[in-house]
């Protein structure tokens, strides 16, 4: 990314507000933070951000309730922050469409990684390499690499986040190859990140629900008991 990133931090304990936005400000990124929901619309409303680091505990309209209002209005970067460490938090957190998470107390520079990372992942200025094709074509649908955009059968584009995205793009790569959890960690998130193994599985459930037929019984991305997943459609580029 060329420009500065502006981030958009919701937190409202003040004291870590500050912390962070000296430290990634110190790091050549613009930082708003504000402490509850109301001011995060008003901020969305009146600037451009890339990416939000968003709290879970929150006053008022809570982290998991912002979190899906943003993803339903498109798909700006989120990176979910919780005090607690159950692996049922991190899960909602993924499944209302957050890119990472972190669990309190973080070191910033560990945050600072993140929001790089997901930058990275999320930035439509990024272009396939040379002699690469640039779409990929499966089953009717059509994923743009060059744009980072999927369209359905009927050329109607399908908003994916960052990360169901790196996922779809690991798989159309590798068709018809039974791919673990693990392997499909280093692919899509690199294991600096340290995720979680289930943050796959919410991923693969979020991929079917906007590209299956019937969820329940997916087609394209395919189960494979004590092996993971395999991406079923013949690819075609171009």
């Amino acid at each position: 990314m060329n420009r500065t990133p502006h981030i958009l931090m919701v937190e409202d304990d003040r004291e870590i507000a500050n912390l962070v936005s000296r430290f990634l400000r110190n790091h050549d990124m613009r930082v708003k933070a504000v402490p509850n929901g109301r001011e995060m619309d008003v901020a969305l409303r009146d600037g451009r951000f890339d990416l939000v680091v968003l709290d879970l505990m929150l006053p008022g309209e809570d982290g998991l309730s912002l979190c899906r209002r943003l993803r339903s209005d498109g798909a700006l970067p989120i990176i979910m922050l919780t005090a607690k460490a159950e692996e049922i938090d991190r899960i909602l957190g993924l499944e209302m469409g957050a890119d990472d998470y972190l669990v309190k107390p973080f070191n910033p520079r560990e945050l600072l990684a993140r929001i790089r990372a997901v930058l990275r992942r999320a930035s439509v200025l990024a272009q396939p390499e040379i002699g690469e094709s640039v779409v990929i074509s499966f089953e009717g649908w059509k994923l743009d690499k060059a744009v980072r955009r999927l369209f359905n059968p009927a050329g109607e584009r399908v908003a994916l986040t960052g990360a169901e995205l790196d996922l779809l793009l690991a798989f159309c790569e590798r068709p018809r190859r039974v791919l673990s959890r693990d392997q499909l960690l280093d692919l899509t998130q690199g294991r600096a990140a340290a995720p979680f193994e289930r943050s796959i599985d919410v991923l693969v459930s979020r991929l079917r629900q906007k590209m299956e037929r019937n969820p329940r019984e997916p087609e394209l991305i395919q189960t494979i008991r004590s092996g993971g997943y395999m991406f079923s459609p013949e690819i075609a580029a171009g």
